[in-house]
């Protein structure tokens, strides 16, 4: 029974073969540039990537990619050109049939003129030359050309993909700019297995120079833990120490963690980029399936030699910038303890010195209310005294005898008036 399809469904599916692998016939060349902003990357204008694009393909008249493209292939002029959009970088590939006379010829990334990279939005990352050779009959031919190529003590060649081709690269950059890979293949090698080795080349070489960026924060970022640390330390030594306020404490120690939360919130992306594009490189590696070729080095070798302990220090800045931040948190939540306890002393002396307070007033008022029934009960006998008086001498009651007989009964009528008056208040 047909059902209606989710509005992503297709768009999901053309994801997985949006980034077809190049075919190659050797012996061809491949020039590959990465080409990143050095700001925020990940949040660039993407339309002035496409527009950098456009520009090149127009000095060959060549179509355009769609609006929101973010990836493209081509022809440019005798090449055939790829581009890709990634979350911090473009990538632009060209691949050219045949092979110039000089090997790594810097004629050959002409494809990509000087004056076009200097209008790039953003700064070359990486920039690679590979050149794709036809296996000699020989195989010990080739330890020759490498060694006039490249750098023998960074050397690293291997067979691969099921001995299918030999690569080899020195990881260093030539007077030119570029990273040079020689790829020697056999002559019954697939044109797409030939496109998938010479990718994954150019991909380890980006991602490599990708996740290195983490290396440099991370060395930025130990010179500011080396001056954190210390105070850090002494701060969690000093918490039980009684000749220093808990509040003081408590206000330096938050300004030490809000800045390694700065810093946590600053290097997270990068840090976890770092360890996203180390994957990527040991897993371009590991699809080569390497094996040896005359007692050289392998790529895998070199990375783990090289590289690895690069990725290790970026790992361990991480965990030691998490490290602290969870010491000052605790230290803070021990303090924060500390000062709850002390101000629940100060409020529990404050309390009794109050309850104090208030029964020396209570005290006080009844003070005040006998004074106040005393003062009032001789003003009201007074009045009384005058206004009986004239009536008690008709009894033949003198006026002193008046005054006595009536002080008895004002006083009690004052007091029962106050005790009424405080009870209504009450």
């Amino acid at each position: 029974m047909p059902s209606d399809d989710h509005p992503l469904r297709y768009a999901l599916v053309n994801e997985l073969h949006a980034r077809p692998f190049p075919v190659l016939v050797a012996p061809c060349m491949a020039v590959f540039v990465a080409i990143k902003e050095p700001g925020d990357s990940a949040g660039r204008d993407r339309a002035q990537d496409r527009a950098h694009l456009v520009d090149l393909l127009d000095r060959h008249g060549s179509v355009h990619p769609q609006p929101e493209a973010t990836h493209f292939s081509g022809p440019l002029g005798r090449s055939d050109v790829k581009w890709e959009s990634h979350t911090e970088f473009v990538t632009y590939s060209a691949f050219t049939p045949g092979r110039s006379a000089r090997p790594f010829d810097p004629f050959e990334a002409e494809v990509f003129p000087e004056n076009w990279l200097a209008a790039a939005p953003g700064k070359r990352i990486a920039s690679v030359l590979v050149r794709v050779e036809v296996m000699p009959e020989d195989v010990t031919e080739i330890a020759a050309r490498l060694d006039d190529w490249f750098v023998a003590e960074s050397l690293a060649v291997a067979w691969v993909v099921d001995r299918a081709a030999v690569v080899a690269g020195d990881f260093r950059i030539d007077p030119a700019g570029h990273m040079r890979f020689a790829v020697f293949v056999r002559p019954d090698t697939g044109a797409r297995r030939i496109g998938r080795i010479v990718q994954r080349l150019c991909e380890i070489e980006t991602y490599r120079a990708m996740s290195m960026l983490g290396l440099i924060r991370a060395r930025e970022l130990t010179g500011v833990l080396n001056i954190l640390d210390p105070r850090l330390s002494a701060l969690v030594t000093g918490l039980d120490a009684e000749d220093r306020p808990a509040e003081t404490a408590l206000h330096d120690l938050l300004t030490i963690a809000s800045e390694l939360e700065s810093l946590a919130v600053r290097m997270s992306f990068r840090f976890g980029a770092t360890l996203a594009y180390e994957a990527i490189v040991n897993q371009r590696i590991e699809v080569l399936r390497e094996e040896r070729l005359g007692g050289r080095q392998t790529f895998g070798e070199f990375m783990m030699r090289r590289y690895d302990p690069a990725m290790r220090t970026v790992k361990s800045t991480d965990g030691r910038l998490r490290s602290m931040a969870e010491r000052a948190q605790r230290a803070a939540e021990l303090l924060r303890t500390r000062v709850d306890v002390e101000r629940s002393a100060q409020n529990q002396k404050l309390l009794e010195s109050m309850d104090r307070r208030a029964d020396l007033a209570l005290r006080l008022q009844h003070t005040v209310e006998g004074l106040s029934v005393v003062a009032i009960s001789y003003y009201a006998v007074s009045l009384a005294a005058y206004v009986a008086a004239p009536l008690l001498e008709r009894w033949g009651m003198k006026k002193p005898w008046a005054m006595a007989l009536l002080t008895p009964l004002v006083i009690l009528a004052v007091w029962g008036m106050v005790r009424r008056i405080r009870a209504g208040v009450h």
